[in-house]
């Protein structure tokens, strides 16, 4: 549990709970690159003045991928005061987290979960700047469809968001001549996976499945068998971003689509705070690190422009505009999600290059 400001601004600071995967089975990776940008964002906020002449602080913790764990962190923070929450990346945690922010009257802007249903019910007190699942997931089948990949094997294991990924994809799939197969990740070791991959003749599998258990198995399993050589491996999740995916599977990791949030090319403030996240993690930082930034960068905002000289701080998500890593944010209401997002986020389908897996190719884009 950490605290984290700046120390150029004074006044009493406006605390901000910031929740991220830090430890296992949580994302530990996604989680570290969430928190550098948010840290980053914290920093530049308050060196140009903070909000309304008050600095920024993060009072982070730790969910590991527990929604449990999450809930009472968000009761804690609540109880330590925060004027908001920001951050999470695992879906099925940040719905618990968005539903006790919701309960509490507590404003939350999510940084990277993804599942439409982040609330069960619309709520003025919930942000997202991640793309709904739902768009993104549509992206992806496009590509799929585009490269003639028609017959499609999901392996999956028990999840929510597992379970809503692939039903998009079916879904959305069907009517344009595709078919969607559901093979069961935890059932099936990895060698019965791929027969049934060679039975049903599939063209392409997606891993909804954790990482590195049980994909990284996965992949090594379909790579090396000569049934499946041209079977496309994709995880639209988002599993080969990190460059654990790269330690861990060397050149079999490349080749393997999955969906990103960057723009095709970054504008100066998004090369220039890339360039600060590199010093920062001291490797490539991924969408999650850009998501970061702009969380906070578009809290602030917010904050402002409700004012902080209150007990309970108000924020209106129809009054933010700023210029973020990645474009310009505004929020609206969606009638299929039922709380404010970024409806302009960007979505690319990239991959590693396998002939020189460190860099990545933007395959598809929107």
């Amino acid at each position: 549990m950490t605290a984290y400001a700046a120390k150029r601004t004074g006044g009493a600071a406006v605390r901000i709970g910031a929740l991220a995967p830090l430890t296992r089975p949580g994302w530990v990776q996604a989680g570290q690159h969430l928190l550098a940008g948010m840290e980053l964002a914290v920093s530049e906020v308050n060196d140009a003045g903070g909000v309304a002449g008050r600095p920024l602080e993060l009072v982070v913790r730790d969910t590991a991928a527990d929604p449990r764990r999450a809930e009472a962190a968000v009761e804690e923070l609540a109880g330590l005061g925060v004027a908001a929450l920001t951050g999470e990346y695992h879906s099925v945690v940040a719905r618990a987290a968005a539903a006790r922010a919701h309960a509490l009257g507590l404003p939350y802007l999510c940084s990277s979960a993804v599942l439409d249903a982040l609330t069960e019910r619309p709520t003025d007190q919930v942000a997202r700047l991640s793309p709904p699942q739902s768009r993104g997931w549509r992206v992806y089948a496009d590509f799929l469809l585009g490269a003639g990949r028609d017959r499609i094997a999901v392996a999956a294991e028990p999840s929510v968001y597992w379970a809503a990924g692939a039903r998009i994809l079916r879904e959305y799939v069907a009517p344009r001549g595709g078919t969607v197969v559901e093979l069961d990740a935890r059932g099936l070791a990895p060698a019965a996976l791929c027969d049934e991959l060679a039975g049903h003749r599939a063209t392409a599998l997606l891993l909804l499945v954790g990482h590195p258990e049980p994909a990284v198995p996965i992949v090594w399993s379909v790579r090396r068998d000569p049934r499946l050589a041209e079977v496309m491996i994709g995880a639209p999740a988002g599993q080969p971003e990190f460059a654990d995916w790269a330690t861990l599977l060397g050149d079999e990791g490349a080749g393997v689509p999955f969906l990103r949030y960057l723009p095709e090319r970054l504008g100066p403030l998004g090369a220039r705070v890339g360039t600060a996240l590199r010093e920062r993690l001291t490797e490539e930082p991924s969408f999650v690190a850009f998501e970061g930034y702009d969380t906070v960068a578009a809290l602030a905002d917010a904050l402002r422009a409700g004012g902080v000289d209150r007990a309970s701080p108000a924020v209106d998500w129809s009054r933010v505009a700023v210029e973020g890593t990645r474009g310009g944010i505004r929020f609206s209401r969606t009638p299929e999600t039922g709380m404010w997002q970024w409806a302009s986020a960007p979505i690319q389908v990239v991959d590693r290059d396998p002939s020189e897996p460190g860099r990545f190719r933007v395959l598809h884009g929107v």
